[in-house]
């Protein structure tokens, strides 16, 4: 059935074409045609299943320059981002008897509707690729805190777009999915990268660079409950306070000599102390417990530490008391342009 189904199909939609005036018989050639590709491309790839579960890995900014504000009221930005074995876990399938894709999520208050990036990402992949019936039933388990700086979002996205396309046997490019990211977030597209670039524009413009050498053993990450508006952290900014280390530069020196010679500085972390002071307290105590390298991750409220603490059990106490979402982690890498996601540990 399948076979003749690929074969003929696109003769259908060839005859059903010629027929002027009739929207249905093309709209019904078309489907076949389309379900027929998507079930032979399922069952050729040998890579490809009926299901998978993918890593939304987590990421760092190891520094974040705001580099001007623009006429449109958003900021150039220069970043070193960096994904991290931390992350949420999708899984996705294809659901030909539901009427409308579906997502389910173990964290309540994130929404499940299509106002979610992951279906966002879905409906994206479906009209660029134009399948727009296929269906598919997504479950996310999140690990990734939320308003963290972390990017938790745009990684469910990028793996929803990655999972979509490896399920329907990969008909768009990896560059193909890395521009149509764009269109729904500017975080997105980096995470198609093999795990280290350097963003720019409003982190949509990614080039991909080298593992840092020497990668960090632990990286240890530690948010308090209260979230920050990312708006209102940039309104805050005051670019005559901005640091004035060239990006180029700074990207040199991770390059040469990792996260041990590596400068970090996000220029979003002071206006975001002003928001929070409590979170400035919070990087004083971490440093005060042996970390030497600590630096709030994007917009906030995640500070990160390279390396580790000077007691590891005193200091999950001092998280633990004060009910500070903590976690020890470590960097992760993929061959970016391969049919291969960010594997977990």
């Amino acid at each position: 059935m399948r076979t003749l189904q690929r074969l003929f199909a696109p003769l259908l939609l060839s005859r059903a074409a010629a027929l002027h005036g009739s929207g249905v018989a093309v709209t019904m050639a078309r489907r076949v045609c389309v379900a027929a590709l998507v079930m032979h491309s399922v069952a050729a790839a040998a890579t490809v299943s009926s299901s998978l579960t993918l890593l939304c890995p987590a990421k760092l900014n190891l520094f974040l320059r705001v580099v001007r504000r623009r006429d449109d009221g958003f900021h150039d930005l220069a970043s070193l981002f960096q994904t991290l074995s931390l992350g949420d876990r999708l899984t996705l399938q294809l659901a030909p008897e539901q009427e409308e894709d579906s997502l389910a999520c173990d964290a309540p208050g994130v929404p499940t509707d299509a106002s979610n990036l992951v279906r966002k990402a879905l409906d994206l992949f479906k009209a660029k690729a134009d399948i727009p019936d296929v269906r598919f039933a997504a479950t996310l388990l999140k690990r990734t805190p939320a308003e963290a700086g972390l990017g938790g979002g745009s990684s469910d996205a990028a793996a929803a777009l990655f999972g979509a396309n490896a399920l329907c046997g990969f008909p768009a490019s990896e560059q193909d999915l890395l521009e149509w990211a764009g269109d729904i977030g500017s975080d997105i597209s980096f995470f198609f990268s093999g795990g280290t670039a350097y963003c720019t524009g409003r982190g949509e413009i990614v080039r991909p660079v080298a593992p840092l050498p020497n990668p960090p053993e632990q990286v240890w990450l530690v948010k308090p409950p209260e979230g920050l508006s990312t708006p209102k952290v940039f309104k805050t900014l005051d670019l005559e306070k901005r640091s004035t280390l060239d990006p180029e530069q700074l990207l040199e020196g991770f390059m040469q000599t990792g996260t041990s010679g590596g400068i970090l500085v996000n220029d979003l972390e002071p206006p975001a102390f002003e928001c929070l002071p409590s979170l400035a307290e919070l990087k004083g105590s971490m440093k005060e417990h042996g970390f030497d390298k600590v630096l709030m991750s994007g917009s906030g409220t995640t500070l990160f530490a390279i390396g580790p603490p000077s007691d590891e059990s005193s200091f999950t106490r001092f998280c633990e008391d004060r009910n500070l979402f903590h976690c020890k982690t470590s960097f992760t890498q993929r061959e970016a342009g391969s049919k291969t996601w960010y594997a977990e540990d």
